[in-house]
């Protein structure tokens, strides 16, 4: 009896995959290499059990120990598939519980391991360094978040639903953000007095952009691409909460920040979007671009379809491609977005230490060229291979869902396990347009979608049993 219960242990514990770390594998050896560094990469930079802040991870300028908002809302999906859930509920929950009146309605930019904000950009409550796309990109950061493990905390816990409440709300009326503000708000409202343009804690308490070298900067795109999406996010958790009708409304007015971004910001001759405005009414065109990718602001295909083009055949810094991977699979330009992958993950690229390159690489593969995508409303995972014709992809407990999923696919083919508390619908996609998906002698009729560059994805949902494995194919 004591061996067949301590086998049964043994089992549980193997099943359960507590303290599994990903493992990938790929028939191309350099995009093996290059996931196998960024996972070694973006773990060192895990911090120090006993640092007072708590859980955390590096994201910001290495030398600080330090973890800033938009550098977190980039990394938490990379950092949920290395396994620091901790990490990025500890961060994440510090940056909602932060928010005060006293600042504006703004949080800590920037913390750092010993739980205080990092001083690099932060004096008191009235001197500070902010961007204020930050808000709204870390009430994205916590839907995706939600969506890839289940966990209800990022939308319904307290600090949270204080957070993005006075986000949607007292932030924008505060910092001027109405849609008919853009362009005629101050361009530095709510600074201290007396005001010191040479000093950045008062010049850029406030910045509209993550754009940070424009001088005289009266409003970026990218913020407004970021007021979109967190208005579509927050329509999004109050679906979630019960609220429907009270959603329809957010929508509303995330939609006229959309149309805004077309009507004011395309240029027609040059078929680009301006990234920003001055002060003195001049717009010009920067690295902005890379966010309206980022929050998935584009529903002109053509348009998107130039954005891309323009930021491919440029340069730009590193923390701008780090973005690339994930956002051009998104769009479906698969080549370009493995082509990203190699050039982060290659030694000879310049400041690829930075934390996010490592992160973006991690998310760039297994979101991106392997489709994995969760969405906890339903409990489903989806895969859809995005590699080159001859590959095959393997990625081996991946955390999702509160359990792990092992993923093996090809151009015809994918295999599903999980190990979790419960089943899962798994939504297996594959390129084209195929009318049935085979598993075994059994043939499911397929339905069909349109991806960003109008192609046709061909998909079906399967119900997976914990400890089950489905193998699927196309002809």
């Amino acid at each position: 009896m004591m061996i067949r219960l301590l086998l049964l242990f043994v089992f549980i514990q193997i099943c359960s995959n507590s303290d599994a770390q990903i493992v990938f594998r790929s028939s191309n050896a350099e995009l093996e290499a290059a996931f196998k560094w960024a996972q070694q990469t973006a773990l060192s930079y895990k911090g120090h059990k006993d640092d007072p802040v708590g859980p955390w991870y590096e994201s910001a300028l290495p030398p600080r120990s330090a973890f800033c908002m938009r550098d977190v809302a980039h990394q938490c999906i990379g950092g949920e598939i290395l396994g620091l859930s901790a990490e990025n509920k500890n961060m994440l929950t510090l940056f909602a519980k932060n928010i005060s009146k006293e600042k504006d309605w703004c949080s800590y930019w920037e913390m750092n391991k010993y739980g205080v904000p990092a001083p690099e950009d932060y004096r008191n409550d009235k001197e500070f360094w902010y961007n204020l796309n930050a808000n709204f990109d870390i009430m994205n950061a916590c839907w995706r978040m939600y969506l890839w493990t289940g966990n209800k905390l990022y939308i319904n816990d307290a600090a949270f639903r204080n957070f993005h409440e006075k986000s949607v709300h007292e932030y924008i009326n505060t910092w001027i953000l109405q849609v008919d503000s853009l362009l005629t708000r101050p361009a530095y409202p709510n600074t201290p007095i007396p005001f010191n343009e040479n000093d950045a804690f008062h010049r850029c308490r406030g910045l509209p952009s993550y754009s940070e070298g424009v001088p005289h900067l009266k409003m970026g795109i990218d913020l407004i691409a970021a007021l979109y999406r967190g208005l579509e996010t927050y329509a999004s958790i109050l679906e979630t909460s019960g609220q429907p009708d009270k959603a329809v409304g957010y929508r509303k007015k995330a939609e006229q920040y959309r149309r805004h971004i077309e009507s004011n910001w395309w240029d027609q001759q040059a078929q680009q979007y301006q990234t920003h405005v001055t002060n003195d009414g001049a717009f010009g065109k920067g690295e902005g671009a890379t966010f309206l990718l980022w929050f998935d602001a584009l529903k002109d295909s053509t348009r998107a379809r130039r954005t891309i083009e323009h930021l491919v055949s440029n340069d730009w810094n590193v923390e701008n491609q780090s973005y690339f991977p994930v956002v051009l699979s998104r769009y479906g330009y698969y080549d370009q977005a493995l082509r990203y992958i190699l050039h982060l993950a290659d030694a000879r690229t310049e400041r690829r230490e930075y934390p996010e390159v490592s992160f973006g690489v991690v998310e760039g593969i297994i979101q991106g060229l392997m489709g994995v995508d969760a969405d906890a409303r339903y409990n489903r995972v989806s895969t859809l291979f995005n590699g080159q014709p001859g590959d095959t992809l393997v990625a081996e407990n991946i955390p999702v869902l509160s359990g792990y999923i092992t993923v093996r696919e090809h151009k015809d083919g994918a295999t599903l396990q999980q190990q979790g508390k419960t089943a899962i619908v798994w939504r297996v996609k594959f390129s084209g347009r195929h009318p049935f998906i085979k598993e075994g002698n059994r043939k499911i009729k397929a339905l069909q979608e349109l991806d960003k560059r109008g192609n046709f994805i061909s998909f079906a949902d399967l119900k997976l049993q914990p400890g089950k494995a489905m193998t699927v194919s196309v002809e």
